[in-house]
């Protein structure tokens, strides 16, 4: 090979390395941008958790599973969480703002109406927006989970404050309107019934998706109130 030959050679070689330095670059994740977004990553690391919870239950969401399918490295749960315990109840609490997101758009068309604030919650709980395949079976994950979780049963508790208190004193205005004896035990009674009855719908299209219907579950839950608030729910059973 002559000098020149060798020159043209070396050269090539030297291109070649070049682009593959580049494609190297180019394709490899960006770990260390990832750090400049720390909400960002914070977001993918809990969808990837709550996307790997619906696929194959809260048990075999490992580590390593989160981490695959949030395209992160494992350190970024330790970073951002301080370990898989925390970014669970980082989750489960995300469920829950997104719940009440919907639930207060719906609540704020009621414009202070009581039986229309019921009617709101009753509704946004039971829509597809809320009660679906995937968000039942992360509900249903985090329910067994909260049994011997603290962080997590503070937010997927059967008795949600929250909730509670916006049914509650809807139910109390109600009774207040209606001048009955001791309503504010009767809103408190109708309060929990609803929130059972709710639960119970939960349970139902979890089971029975095939055949659940929203409408006739709305319909049921207002037979039920039209007993003790015949004026505000009688009309809004479904007879057909």
């Amino acid at each position: 090979m002559g000098l020149r030959d060798l020159k043209t050679h070396t050269e090539t070689h030297t291109e070649i390395r070049t682009e593959i330095r580049t494609e190297i670059r180019s394709a490899a994740p960006p770990k260390r941008a990832a750090r400049r977004d720390p909400e960002g990553n914070k977001a993918v690391l809990i969808q990837a958790t709550l996307d790997t919870i619906a696929d194959i239950g809260i048990t075999e969401t490992t580590v390593s599973r989160i981490i695959d399918r949030a395209g992160l490295s494992r350190g970024m749960i330790h970073l951002h969480f301080g370990g898989k315990d925390q970014l669970l109840v980082a989750a489960v609490k995300a469920t829950s703002v997104a719940y009440y997101k919907e639930v207060d758009r719906c609540v704020s068309k009621a414009e202070n109406r009581p039986t229309d604030i019921i009617m709101a919650v009753i509704e946004a709980d039971l829509s597809e927006a809320l009660l679906n395949e995937k968000s039942v079976k992360i509900w249903h994950a985090f329910r067994g989970e909260a049994i011997t979780n603290a962080g997590i049963a503070q937010y997927s508790s059967t008795r949600d404050k929250r909730l509670r208190d916006i049914i509650r004193s809807a139910f109390d205005q109600i009774a207040k309107q209606e001048g009955l004896d001791n309503g504010h035990i009767l809103a408190r009674d109708v309060t929990f019934g609803t929130l059972a009855l709710l639960e119970g719908m939960w349970v139902d299209f979890m089971s029975n998706q095939d055949v659940f219907s929203r409408k006739a579950a709305i319909s049921i839950i207002c037979r039920f109130l039209a007993g003790p608030f015949p004026h505000h729910f009688q009309h809004r059973i479904d007879l057909t």
